[in-house]
């Protein structure tokens, strides 16, 4: 454990941050998941709302800085994909 006063600190801030991270990644699982199942039920219309949701969700942690910029523009770009393979 932490012996310094700065120490102590900034353990505490690690954990804060590693909690919200954590929620921030599971919510983008979540929403990854519901894109892939409206998807596998060929409706279109829901895909295509359910991956506006999911664009919006992946900026705000990639922008929070829960994920990598380019580890959210490679999710971004593969459900794009897969969402087109059903509308066209």
């Amino acid at each position: 454990m932490a012996n310094h006063k700065s120490a102590i600190k900034r353990a505490a801030q690690n954990e804060i941050q590693r909690m919200r991270n954590k929620s921030v990644k599971t919510r983008i699982k979540s929403i990854v998941k519901n894109v892939r199942l409206a998807v596998s039920e060929k409706s279109s219309e829901a895909a295509l709302k359910k991956l506006g949701d999911a664009k919006s969700i992946i900026d705000k942690a990639a922008k929070k800085g829960a994920i990598h910029t380019k580890t959210a523009s490679r999710k971004i770009s593969r459900l794009t994909k897969l969402v087109n393979t059903i509308s066209t």
